[in-house]
């Protein structure tokens, strides 16, 4: 099978869970600034999230780019990333209305780990697939990014239950560190073109 039919389903539920988030911020009864700031915690969820699932959504184009066929078992991988991810605007929104309690905040590190160790499963599954020397295989190299994020997510998630706003940074620095540009994908993939 064709990557196609993976890479639209797996787009339009990304846009889905967009749409969820965005449907879920309330608009304030009031016209004034001060009417805005109850609602910061939410905002901040939802913006948090947002960059999330834009960052899934980059990656794996970039992965499902390189590859040319699917089988069952990457399938199976990427619906198990898009569980996890589906998740995301419940603990977004829970995170957010509840203005970064411990167990909401500890729930979303919860999600974001889950989502980070679907996503290797599935990067795995497709190398596997293709050969250690493939080009995805080449492009992801030592992974540090990959490997950096479930270890913070597992500090993040007791944080949570000390300081919040511990948590709550080190979800925001994983999201900064995945936002850097890294072009070894987009190099791997040129290079290997002009075979």
């Amino acid at each position: 099978m064709r990557t196609t039919r993976l890479e639209a389903f797996s787009d339009g539920v990304l846009a889905i869970i967009i749409t969820i988030m965005v449907l879920e911020l309330r608009v304030p009864h009031g016209a004034g600034l001060a009417d805005l700031r109850p609602l910061w915690p939410v905002f901040v969820s939802y913006v948090l999230s947002f960059i999330y699932i834009g960052i899934y959504w980059n990656n794996h184009h970039h992965m499902l780019h390189v590859c040319s066929r699917v089988t069952g078992g990457m399938l199976w991988a990427n619906l198990h990333l898009l569980f996890w991810l589906s998740l995301v605007p419940f603990v977004t929104g829970w995170m957010g209305e509840n203005h970064f309690a411990p167990l909401p905040t500890a729930a979303y590190g919860v999600v974001l780990l889950l989502a980070a160790v679907a996503y290797w499963i599935l990067q795995g599954t497709i190398i596997r697939h293709q050969g250690a020397d493939s080009v995805l295989a080449r492009a992801v190299g030592r992974d540090v990014k990959g490997k950096l994020s479930p270890f913070f997510y597992m500090l993040a998630i007791p944080s949570a239950f000390v300081r919040p706003w511990i948590a709550g940074a080190l979800y925001v620095a994983v999201a900064l560190m995945w936002l850097l540009p890294d072009r070894r994908i987009e190099r791997i993939v040129a290079a290997a073109s002009l075979r």
